[in-house]
């Protein structure tokens, strides 16, 4: 990305995008937590950063002053806002948008999907077990959320490369450089107007033709709002759950006891995921200031964004005791990774899915492994957080 002028004092000129909050952004959310509730920064046409859970979830909930049209902090806020309902959407139009997806992403229609993840884990696994080392990141992780939202969608698993290029260019390097991501969602709306075509033609068994058929207040949904809302599922299918199994392998590849204790106490996984949820969110999501209004005492002012920092809220002592420590078997674990307010993720019950499947059939087939000492591991730049080379020995 860019090259950038330093940190001036975190407070007040903090940048999400720095390497040392991409390395490791929970001394920064300490020192702020200590410091102030809620920081600001100039940089991203001005920007608040609030750190505890009560100042996170006082925002996530008032929806009066704040906008979900936009959803990233970055250099640019072009008009109109790029639309992705129903995440982008406010009230009164969000839940309409909500409800036509919440059958997709029930506990039963999960569960339909997890034999198909079970074979997708054991089957990436076999490619690299013999080889007793693997990027877990690039060659396991990564994959297991691309096949899994294409079957649901109905496109592709041979288009996965696009999928990453497109998350990348709109997470990453799309902060930046608005040239790159409108270019990537030009791209994306192309794919997915050329597969609605398909289905206009011969219709499916898929999301695409359920959002193609569905009808709000008697009406189909517009052409911008399905691939709006395809645009959504791609990049949060995707980039999210990958980011956590990612960040779950690598907290069990450095942490022998929690790694050894899952593997005597399979029944513990189910708690140990929500833990590594919570230590280890992936999302930090973002709403725009629309009226001036009070935050835990700190004045927030129309013109600025907020960086809603889910993770840093799962990090905040004053809600979970020892929370810079994981503590695979906590209980009461009321964590935020799933967001708060309305916006709480439609597809929750499919990332829990996921990430259990895949750390169980991991475990399953690799017990012991460890961090390769002699390569690094690298974390993915901007709002959502994992890693992107996360190179294993095993064996």
């Amino acid at each position: 990305m860019r090259e950038r002028p330093p940190i001036a004092d975190w407070a007040t000129d903090f940048d999400h995008t720095d390497p040392l909050w991409t390395e490791n952004p929970f001394p920064i959310w300490d020192g702020l937590r200590q410091k102030c509730p809620v920081a600001h920064s100039e940089r991203y046409l001005g920007v608040y950063l609030p750190t505890t859970y009560e100042a996170v979830r006082a925002i996530a909930y008032d929806t009066e002053h704040f906008s979900s049209r936009r959803v990233m902090v970055r250099n640019a806020r072009p008009e109109p806002p790029i639309s992705s309902p129903p995440i982008t959407s406010d009230p009164p139009h969000h839940r309409p948008a909500k409800l036509l997806l919440l059958p997709y992403f029930t506990l039963a229609a999960v569960k339909k999907l997890e034999s198909k993840t079970r074979d997708v884990c054991n089957e990436l696994i076999e490619r690299f077990i013999g080889d007793k080392h693997c990027d877990a990141a690039a060659q396991y992780s990564r994959h297991i959320p691309v096949r899994v939202i294409a079957l649901m969608l109905g496109i592709p698993e041979k288009d996965s490369d696009y999928f990453i290029k497109w998350i990348h260019e709109i997470l990453e390097l799309g902060i930046t450089d608005n040239t790159v991501l409108m270019k990537a969602i030009y791209e994306m709306s192309e794919y997915f107007s050329g597969q609605i075509e398909l289905r206009r033609k011969k219709p499916t068994d898929d999301l695409i033709t359920s959002l193609m058929q569905a009808r709000h207040d008697g009406k189909p949904l517009s052409a911008e709002h399905v691939v709006g809302t395809l645009r959504l599922l791609l990049i949060a299918g995707i980039d999210t759950t990958w980011s956590a199994i990612g960040a779950s392998l690598w907290h069990l590849a450095k942490t022998p006891s929690d790694r050894k204790r899952l593997v005597a106490e399979p029944a513990l996984i189910p708690t140990a995921i929500e833990e590594l949820l919570r230590a280890y969110a992936p999302v930090t999501m973002a709403r725009e200031v629309m009226k001036e209004t009070f935050v835990c005492g700190f004045a927030v002012k129309p013109g600025n964004m907020v960086l809603l920092s889910f993770p840093a809220a799962n990090r905040d002592p004053a809600m979970f005791p020892e929370a810079d420590k994981v503590v695979i078997d906590r209980e009461n674990n009321r964590h935020a990774a799933f967001g708060l307010g309305i916006h709480r993720c439609v597809g929750s019950n499919l990332a829990r899915m996921e990430l259990t499947v895949a750390i169980e059939e991991w475990l399953n087939c690799i017990p012991e492994f460890r961090l390769d000492p002699s390569s690094p591991v690298t974390w993915s730049e901007g709002t959502v957080r994992g890693p992107r080379q996360l190179p294993i020995l095993f064996g």
